[in-house]
């Protein structure tokens, strides 16, 4: 095992907050293995490149040696996590949430270990808790502690409906860390309100507090909201190949270090020295390439990202552009999928044909084939060709 202070240091990488962080020292010193929990509640079957950063993190703990527990919270995902929420979130069944949990379970492996991780379903022990079990537990928080918490505190104030259910959500996830004797807790900005729940219930339960490490929400493409399918800015880590290299490729230059950071595997003394490559001359699209291909290499294996970049890299060169490349700029209040976007800059006649070409496999973004699923963030620039003469350098600026 590594000294603490090299495990420190690979633990603070990327964190936004270490919670307390003299206590884990010491947690450290120990020499143990430490119990590191993380939560996923599976409310939609796919993942991003956002989600991927608590999962990065768990494999880092893996490799400084640590138990890895992957906690799906199918008891929590059909109460719904109120956090940063403006309404109270509709609930899922039950055999919506373990479809989406045997997905969840799919995608994570392709970066943790599944030797080193333990998975585990939060109904195992939620659902023999009695009546008399959530009286206990709910009386370990007040309701203005609770309204302390700004999303409640924004609706109560506002006038928003809060449901008494939403208050339960984060008890049974502090009582999570209870039930697995967790020793350290990561989770999103978002959820430091959670995390510190599970540190109170834990101490009232008799139980040493654990303790929390805090990952920023990655920006998505745009490089200004955060990653989301909704808002068409993300990375799906099952989009294909040359998709997600042609995406990660046309990220803004400023945006690939806090990428790299996040979700590269690669030490901080090499990114350190792309950067310094960058500021002495270096083009900023061949470090980006390299990020591309670790990232497509971790979900579709190394010769799909080879493949991705003969294809991306090679074919769209400006060199072998049009000389006469026309610049578009297609104004939204949001993302648009591919089909509108070729549509909007004139590159086909109407959408019919827009999706004719989409079906036929007709339409290029950085020379690489996409389908209808193909999303243009926000702020993003890219090569369009559209069947085999219609090109453009197509912009899509925010209204």
């Amino acid at each position: 095992m590594k000294s603490v202070e090299e495990q420190l240091a690979l633990i603070k990488r990327g964190a936004e907050e270490v919670l307390v962080e003299s206590e884990l020292v010491e947690k450290l010193k120990r020499g143990q293995p430490l119990r590191i929990k993380a939560g996923f509640d599976p409310t939609a079957p796919d993942l991003h490149l956002g989600h991927t950063v608590l999962i990065n993190k768990l494999r880092q703990f893996q490799d400084l040696g640590h138990q890895v527990i992957f906690l799906i919270g199918d008891f929590t995902g059909m109460i719904g996590d109120p956090s940063g929420k403006s309404a109270t979130r509709p609930p899922l069944t039950r055999e919506q949430v373990l479809d989406n949990a045997e997905t969840y379970k799919q995608q994570v492996f392709k970066i943790l270990d599944p030797a080193k991780t333990e998975v585990a379903f939060n109904s195992t022990w939620v659902d023999k808790l009695t009546p008399a079990d959530f009286i206990r537990l709910a009386s370990q928080y007040t309701v203005a502690r609770m309204l302390e918490r700004d999303d409640f505190d924004k609706r109560y104030t506002t006038q928003q409906p809060i449901a008494i259910h939403e208050f339960l959500y984060p008890l049974v996830q502090g009582y999570d860390s209870v039930a697995l004797h967790a020793d350290v807790e990561l989770g999103g900005t978002d959820q430091r309100f959670n995390l510190l729940m599970g540190r109170e219930l834990q101490r009232a339960y008799g139980q040493e507090a654990q303790n929390i490490v805090t990952m920023p929400l990655l920006e998505g493409l745009d490089g200004v909201k955060k990653m989301s399918k909704s808002l068409g800015n993300y990375v799906g880590i099952q989009e294909a190949p040359g998709v997600m290299y042609s995406k990660l490729v046309s990220i803004p230059d400023t945006l690939m270090w806090r990428y790299f950071e996040l979700l590269s595997f690669r030490s901080m003394e090499e990114i350190d020295q792309f950067r310094t490559d960058v500021e002495q001359g270096a083009n900023p699209r061949d470090i980006k390439i390299k990020l591309a291909e670790e990232i497509v290499a971790r979900f579709h294996g190394e010769e799909a990202a080879a493949n991705a970049h003969r294809a991306a890299g090679n074919r769209m060169k400006d060199g072998e552009l049009p000389e006469d490349l026309p610049e578009v700029e297609v104004v939204s209040a949001e993302a648009l999928p591919i089909a509108a976007i070729i549509n909007r800059a004139g590159l086909v006649k109407n959408s019919a044909a827009a999706r004719d070409l989409l079906g036929a496999n007709g339409v290029k973004v950085d020379g690489v084939v996409v389908n209808r699923d193909f999303t243009f963030a926000l702020g993003a620039t890219h090569v369009v060709q559209a069947g085999k003469k219609a090109f453009a350098r197509v912009s899509l600026k925010p209204e």
